[in-house]
């Protein structure tokens, strides 16, 4: 039986905490452009009031989420939730979260349809243009255009990084001062009233609790019900569980850090520019700009005309940026969960191939996107009504994370790193008060929505059920047929290591090569080397898993199809050759610093690797940079690099 030498440590490039919050906020902070005039459709004016409470108990929600990462660092719902309540409610909670991310792609691209639409036809007049746009139409229309080139990006694996989800976030802090600046100058200017306290339920905001004349009048009932349409403003924050992986030393101080950021540029930018709207935009007209509520507040300046459309173009811009952003978010985030269900033997090996040319998981991505399409199709540019749906997937994801929490403070009582506040010490046990009253909160809205929220009970419960039976038939299925393979597979070992360093018994002999290999149809860098192989030379056939965006999760319990039948051809090869060959895999967000810093630690004197789509120069600039960057000291020693192109001449460097 041959034995393959998995890193549990994946090699990943680090980000800073800036960073880090900046992904998470491309995703949270994207609410600001909708949950305003969402919340005011089904519960008036006083909608400002219950935006900014939900955004001041994000804060409570952040506390939750930052225990859970210093707990498990490869985090999230599904990794909680299993730990702490089991399998069964672990597919149930992930079926509600990408229930959440379903959602997310097709309200932020309509969202910033409808942003577009009212800039055209508030630009139109001024320009002499006698075109009008439907909104809904239009909105529906680029929305499955931004969906289609966020398909096409995800197929190809051009990744988002983390320096544009920043610039994003600068840029839509600019936005946000011009428009405090310029909104403290027209309440100067012209005075203002405060939004009153009083709820006024909008035709639909009560669902089959519409009859009862008691919810109106019972002030706690009605708050709940407030709440609850208010609460997708805090969808988002699952990414901070799925980042905290990428986030750079000291880990737990910058998470602190992280969530601090995320919540005051939420609270400010979602729950400011709200209270603004409704202080600025008269009721008459911020009844027409409900679909896109900022651009009402940029209109109603104090200001001439042109100026304020302007000021709107910026709002749009900005918006259709940051919108943009949260269905490639959505898009990534759905993916890594679907693939960390599939390394966890529950969905099939089918969903796993990976794609041909790109080597990406394209199957999950068109399953992902082929929902989102069709969410987009079926709302018809209705924001209200994708609002309603999505807060199904926020509320009850945030409920199984936090009971799940819960659970381990009685059935894990080791030390923690951090904790939530208001602990009670009994003995070995911090009995969570704080958490307790969060989850009691969360509870109470999440049964609120379901009795008031019609389309997202129907759709969220339909949705839940149908993965979770999904997810239960394809595990059944997988340990039915889990040894029927297509073709031979070698039979594979898996020995699992902490660190390189521990992988160096392996290696006894005193030269060193590792030869990257990417799949099985280019394997002939690793038979060339095997060719003109030593007997005083070890060989690593090493190869990176490429894990992209949120779902790196870097824990391999098992070899996935394409990995099994890439070390099945590795073997073969070496046993054709008559050589060994010590296979080995790690995790990576980053190839190239995945093969340098693995190059340096088992004191490799060449790297054999086969020219990529990038072209030879690229890849070996690129292993350069790296191999400098990862430089200690004195630095490390020369390395020969061996790079074998397809139908050409090898081209060898020393670096």
């Amino acid at each position: 039986m041959t034995e393959v030498v998995v890193l549990t440590t994946a090699m990943l490039t680090f980000i800073s905490f800036w960073r880090a919050g900046a992904i998470v906020l491309n995703d949270m902070a994207s609410t600001a452009w909708y949950i305003g005039g969402i919340a005011e459709k089904a519960i008036g004016p006083s909608a400002p009031w219950f935006v900014l409470a939900v955004m001041a108990f994000s804060a409570c929600m952040l506390a939750v989420y930052v225990e859970a990462s210093s707990m498990f660092v490869r985090g999230g719902v599904y990794t909680v939730v299993r730990n702490a309540m089991g399998a069964t409610l672990a597919k149930a909670a992930v079926s509600a979260l990408i229930f959440d991310y379903a959602l997310t792609g097709p309200i932020s691209s309509v969202a910033a349809g409808q942003y577009l639409a009212g800039l055209l036809n508030q630009s139109f007049p001024i320009l002499r243009i006698g075109w009008q746009v439907q909104p809904n139409t239009f909105s529906v229309f680029f929305a499955l255009m931004v969906t289609a080139y966020f398909w096409r990006q995800n197929i190809e694996g051009i990744e988002e990084s983390s320096e544009k989800a920043l610039r994003i976030i600068q840029l839509a802090s600019v936005m946000g001062l011009l428009l405090f600046g310029w909104s403290a100058y027209t309440l100067y200017a012209r005075g203002f009233e405060w939004p009153p306290l009083s709820i006024d339920f909008g035709r639909e905001a009560l669902g089959w609790l519409e009859d009862l004349d008691w919810v109106r009048s019972a002030t706690c009932a009605a708050l709940l019900v407030g709440v609850g349409h208010s609460f997708l403003g805090m969808s988002g924050l699952e990414s901070l569980a799925q980042v905290y992986r990428e986030m750079e030393a000291p880990k737990l101080k910058n998470l602190k850090r992280a969530a601090l950021f995320v919540f005051l540029f939420a609270f400010l930018l979602t729950g400011l520019s709200t209270l603004l709207a409704a202080l600025i935009v008269p009721d008459a007209v911020r009844a027409q700009y409900l679909d896109n509520l900022l651009s009402g507040l940029a209109m109603s300046q104090a200001g001439p005309p042109r100026a304020l459309l302007a000021l709107q173009a910026f709002v749009v811009v900005v918006g259709v940026l940051i919108l943009s952003g949260a269905v490639n978010t959505s898009i990534i985030g759905a993916n890594g969960i679907l693939n960390r269900l599939a390394e966890d033997g529950i969905l099939t090996d089918w969903f796993r191939w990976l794609h041909p040319r790109f080597g990406t998981t394209h199957r999950m991505i068109n399953l992902i996107v082929a929902l989102q399409a069709l969410t987009i199709v079926l709302c018809r540019g209705d924001v209200y009504l994708l609002g309603e749906a999505y807060a199904f997937g926020v509320i009850w994801s945030f409920v199984f994370m936090t009971a799940a929490l819960v659970v381990l403070r009685f059935k894990d009582r080791s030390p923690r790193e951090w904790m939530v506040p208001l602990n009670v010490d009994v003995g070995s046990l911090h009995f969570p008060v704080g958490i307790l009253a969060v989850f009691v909160v969360l509870v109470a809205v999440a049964v609120a929505n379901l009795f008031t929220k019609k389309v997202a009970t129907v759709s969220g419960v339909a949705f839940t059920a149908v993965f979770y039976l999904v997810f239960r038939a394809s595990e059944r299925l997988n340990e039915r047929h889990r040894r029927a393979r297509d073709e031979h597979r070698e039979k594979l070992n898996l020995r699992f290591s902490d660190e390189l360093q521990q992988v160096l018994g392996e290696v006894e002999r005193p030269n060193r090569i590792l030869v990257a290999i990417r799949d099985p149809k280019h394997m002939y860098p690793l038979e060339q080397t095997l060719h003109e192989l030593g007997e005083d030379t070890d060989v690593i056939a090493f190869h990176s898993k490429r894990a992209r965006g949120l779902g790196l999760s870097g824990e391999v319990r098992t070899l996935g199809p394409d990995e099994e039948l890439l070390f099945t051809h590795v073997i073969q090869v070496a046993e054709k050759a008559g050589k060994t060959v010590v296979p080995m895999m790690v995790v990576s967000n980053d190839p190239a610093y995945a093969i340098a810093q693995a190059a340096q630690a088992l004191g490799a004197a060449e790297v054999v690797m086969g020219a990529s789509r990038a072209g030879a120069e690229a890849q070996i600039e690129r292993l350069a940079m790296t191999w400098g960057a990862l430089a200690s000291g004195g630095g490390p020693p020369p390395i020969r690099v061996t790079l074998y192109r397809q139908g050409g001449p090898r081209m060898e460097v020393t670096i």
